[in-house]
């Protein structure tokens, strides 16, 4: 695996300095350029966690992932160019304020003047680093903070005009990309994961954001949302041509 190939893939290298506004900066591109995507979920097509078999779909071929393939990557990548990040879990609330399965997405904390929550792989939701002291930091997505709840449990809140809703709460325990296996298993195949039902594909744009669910495309612009209802093929033209992602359709499902 070529750290330098990777940062190419999303227009981040060089990279000078390991300061915050060069992680913040990687962190933006990231999620710019690499879309966070379930297409392989749907496909019946199997996910492992190999940083290897990651590298490979994410790099050579042009492709995005959930959780544990952007985020696993991604502190990888940060690890290679001298960063001091690990893995932790989460637990993500659920749209009626429940929590989902405990401990089943994947997020980086990187140790800088303090600790600071990466997260490359969460769809709609923060392209910067958070603070983990409470302070409040904003951008074309929402306000974000960090709560210690309990000792040493967290809370990732955003505010958007001004309502409140907790993304997910976590611990700063190291984990590993095989901890996580028995999530990776669960959003592939439950009926009770969000990725399980229909197409997902988001990344961040310098306004907003583009999202594809299904055939809908949402564009967000400056917190403005335009929808567009899509044909099966127009569908897969804006796959290509808006994240940069040829299916192949010839290729059976694996089941």
């Amino acid at each position: 695996m070529d750290p330098i190939k990777y940062l190419k893939r999303f227009d981040a290298y060089p990279v000078e300095e390991n300061y915050l506004q060069d992680l913040a900066k990687l962190q933006s591109l990231h999620m710019q350029h690499i879309p966070f995507e379930n297409l392989d979920v749907i496909r019946k097509v199997p996910i492992y966690l190999n940083l290897e078999n990651i590298y490979d779909k994410v790099v050579n071929q042009h492709r995005g992932g959930y959780c544990y393939e952007l985020n696993g990557l991604f502190c990888w990548l940060l690890q290679q160019i001298g960063f001091d990040a690990k893995m932790i879990s989460a637990t993500v609330m659920k749209p009626d304020g429940s929590y989902a399965k405990p401990d089943t997405h994947a997020a980086i904390i990187v140790e800088l003047d303090a600790p600071y929550l990466v997260d490359a792989g969460f769809g709609d939701s923060t392209i910067s680093p958070i603070p983990l002291g409470g302070e409040r930091h904003t951008d074309n997505s929402g306000t974000y903070r960090i709560d210690e709840i309990e000792t040493d449990v967290y809370e990732l809140t955003r505010e958007n005009d001004g309502d409140e809703k907790v993304l997910y709460r976590f611990t700063l325990d190291e984990k590993k990309l095989e901890d996580f296996h028995e999530g990776c298993i669960f959003n592939q195949v439950s009926e009770e994961s969000t990725f399980t039902h229909d197409d997902i594909v988001t990344k961040a744009t310098p306004e907003g954001r583009v999202t594809l669910t299904g055939t809908t495309l949402t564009r967000t612009i400056d917190g403005r949302k335009e929808k567009q209802e899509l044909t099966e093929a127009e569908k897969m033209k804006m796959l290509e041509e808006e994240f940069g992602i040829v299916l192949d359709t010839e290729k059976p499902l694996r089941i």
